[in-house]
């Protein structure tokens, strides 16, 4: 990220994580990665971002990118403590969260187990809430049991196998990939900086925690924004049902978006996501 401070190595809490902060005056905004990228997929995000005057800080997932690699914590408890545990240490207020896909999980943990005092808004932009595995109880889950231990065992036995195919889909409509070949390289390269037991047990974690619980707590301004031909997380059995459960929610479809929508359509991404930050700008823009 040009022009940022890189923060390899940096201790939240018990972890080591690597961050990057453009160090600007402004609001911040603070974007979580999807599974199993890095903070590096907002390329296409974090130059706008900071054109508009916002300070953008994105930070690398344990177990991903440059972070460490611990053996354990990745539920979504602990996961959503690193991330309290970087705006505690940076102090910062007054905060736009962005979670993509299995980031969105990030953002509402959080806030079930933090409160809301340092935000101003968040972003929900192809999440995995309410909740993705299909259950008697979660009938609408968009990922049935089979499919759930399918990938599973895929990643497990093949890696690189299971990375290109499965990335392939997130980028992917029916028309085809939505993005450059390039592009897949430099997500895919991303997804080798994981370990295996990280990418299982993240896996795990976005497919079968339940956040309808969590959702229930949000009262800050919510924008859900998803692509209308999501392959990979619906956005029939994921945005709508969260935009139903969050009453003062608003959503945002992107015609022909695949999940991938940050890197795929960068244009409306980021036209959406600027005109709701700047319509609910805070006390510290």
């Amino acid at each position: 990220m040009a022009g940022t401070i890189s923060t390899p190595g940096r201790l939240f809490g018990e972890v080591s994580l690597h961050l990057e902060d453009t160090g600007d005056h402004g609001r911040p905004v603070v974007l979580l990665h999807g599974w199993p990228l890095s903070s590096a997929s907002w390329v296409r995000q974090v130059p706008i971002l900071r054109r508009a005057g916002y300070r953008v800080i994105a930070y690398d997932r344990r177990g991903s990118g440059r972070s460490s690699k611990p053996a354990t914590g990745y539920g979504y408890d602990t996961l959503a403590d690193d991330l309290a545990a970087v705006l505690e240490e940076l102090d910062l207020r007054e905060v736009s969260l962005v979670g993509f896909s299995m980031g969105g999980g990030e953002v509402v943990r959080y806030i079930r187990r933090h409160g809301e005092d340092r935000l101003r808004s968040i972003v929900l932009a192809s999440a995995v809430t309410p909740m993705m595995l299909r259950t008697p109880g979660n009938p609408d889950g968009p990922l049935p049991p089979a499919q759930a231990a399918g990938m599973a065992k895929d990643l497990a036995l093949d890696p690189p196998g299971f990375y290109d195919s499965f990335l392939r889909e997130v980028f992917s409509t029916a028309d085809g990939l939505q993005v450059t070949e390039q592009q897949l390289a430099d997500a895919l390269a991303m997804c080798h900086q994981a370990t295996r037991p990280a990418a299982l047990a993240t896996m795990d974690a976005f497919g079968r925690t339940d956040f309808r619980k969590d959702l229930e707590q949000i009262t800050v301004p919510t924008l859900i924004l998803h692509g209308d031909s999501d392959r990979t997380v619906p956005c029939d059995g994921s945005a709508k049902r969260t935009y139903d459960a969050v009453a003062h929610s608003e959503m945002h479809v992107i015609r022909g978006g695949p999940h991938g929508i940050p890197l795929s359509h960068p244009a409306a991404f980021n036209g959406a996501l600027l005109d709701f930050l700047a319509r609910y700008p805070g006390s510290c823009r």
